[in-house]
């Protein structure tokens, strides 16, 4: 018998940060989960999601989740983009939950079963000097994590892109307007070389040292510093340079053996398709919510398996453990996944979302819970309403705009 689609809402709360979630319910009073979070753009997706998506969900068989995810994706004309896919993220995840409640197992047994006994994950170091760097990493050595993605702040500049206090680091400030902060590249490529460098004297050759440029720099400074990084034996360097700018990953190439990873801000497989099929990319890191949910991203990773490019999810703390949740289950169904993000949540968060998911040892496991294994206590997230956040806007010295 068809489970329908009997309520389709979108919950804003804002415990610990700012998330959008979709909660499904078919007439039998089955519910579903999907995330639909896009930091500093919220309201854009929530708005896509209840004006627009929602309507066409009450009366669909939650059943059909790839006919779903046709219908929403080819029956829009104007597709692709985050908030599209985000929406679309979001539903899919919420039925693929909803399926996995009715069929009494975790959605990775509905994806073929474990590959795998546990994922492989990273944390976040971050240092606003050398020493308070390497002071985070003994901090996240001590906790188990033998994968650690490190973040340096640069001499001469007051703020940097990933540098922050805690482990849950959040750059979307609260307020109207977005922080503006500086970026000078020459005194970043003068510097990053010489802290890595002490990162790996520190945590010896079997820790893997992972770090994130950000968009930050042209193809002809990618590929130098590149070069200057290969005798760390980094796990990976990330967006070194506009993803957008694909083609020119080339030049990165020619001149670098150094692992490369990119994808965070892709959506479709099309996105990736360059990247993927030239093998200009060691790691594609699309985010299952922002390319499409968990449907979707699969179609990309089983691109990227047959070009021995690896699966590593974006995954921080601006998405929800319903994401995180859906990114572990993916992960443990599939072949050619290397590692997930994970930066841990605010309390609140971890409140507000229960979950089956667990990390030990460096190591997530997405639980045996049915569906995702996450549910939300709306009543508490009702206590914590919406607050306006964007992220920042990096500029040089002159005042130009930078890719942040």
């Amino acid at each position: 018998m068809a489970q329908r689609i009997a309520e389709a809402k979108v919950i804003v709360a804002s415990p610990g940060r700012n998330f959008v979630t979709l909660k499904l319910v078919t007439a039998d009073g089955v519910v579903g989960w999907g995330d639909a979070t896009v930091n500093g753009r919220e309201l854009a997706v929530a708005a896509y999601l209840s004006e627009h998506v929602a309507p066409l969900l009450v009366g669909r068989d939650a059943d059909r989740i790839e006919d779903t995810w046709q219908y929403l994706y080819r029956g829009a004309y104007w597709r692709r983009g985050p908030i599209t896919m985000a929406a679309i993220g979001a539903v899919d995840m919420a039925l693929w939950d909803i399926k996995g409640k009715i069929a009494g197992l975790p959605v990775y047994q509905l994806l073929g079963g474990a590959v795998r006994d546990k994922v492989l994950t990273y944390a976040h170091a971050t240092g606003a000097d050398t020493a308070a760097l390497l002071d985070s990493v003994r901090e996240k050595l001590n906790h188990g994590f033998r994968a650690i993605r490190v973040q340096s702040g640069i001499p001469g500049l007051d703020k940097v892109y990933g540098v922050s206090g805690g482990n849950a680091y959040e750059p979307a400030g609260r307020g109207t307007r977005p922080d503006e902060e500086p970026w000078d590249t020459g005194k970043y490529l003068r510097h990053i070389p010489g802290a890595l460098a002490e990162v790996r004297a520190e945590v010896g050759p079997e820790v893997k040292v992972l770090h994130d440029v950000h968009h930050r720099l042209t193809p002809t400074e990618a590929a130098g510093l590149g070069k200057a990084l290969e005798d760390l034996d980094l796990f990976w360097l990330e967006d070194v340079t506009p993803a957008e700018n694909q083609e020119l990953l080339r030049q990165v190439r020619r001149h670098t053996t150094i692992p490369l990873a990119i994808g965070e801000v892709f959506n479709t497989i099309w996105d990736c398709q360059t990247l993927i099929t030239e093998r200009l990319v060691d790691y594609i890191r699309t985010c299952v919510v922002h390319a499409g949910g968990i449907s979707h991203v699969r179609k990309i990773f089983h691109l990227a398996e047959l070009y021995q490019v690896a699966a590593a999810p974006h995954g921080p703390s601006d998405v929800s453990p319903v994401n995180l949740a859906a990114s572990l289950h993916v992960g443990l169904a599939t072949h050619n996944f290397a590692i997930q993000e994970y930066m841990g949540y605010p309390d609140a968060t971890e409140e507000a979302f229960s979950h089956a998911y667990s990390y030990q040892d460096g190591h997530l496991h997405p639980g045996d819970a049915p569906g995702l294994g996450v549910e939300l206590d709306e009543e508490f997230a009702a206590r914590h309403p919406y607050q306006q956040a964007y992220l920042p806007v990096a500029r040089l010295a002159d005042g130009t705009v930078k890719d942040w």
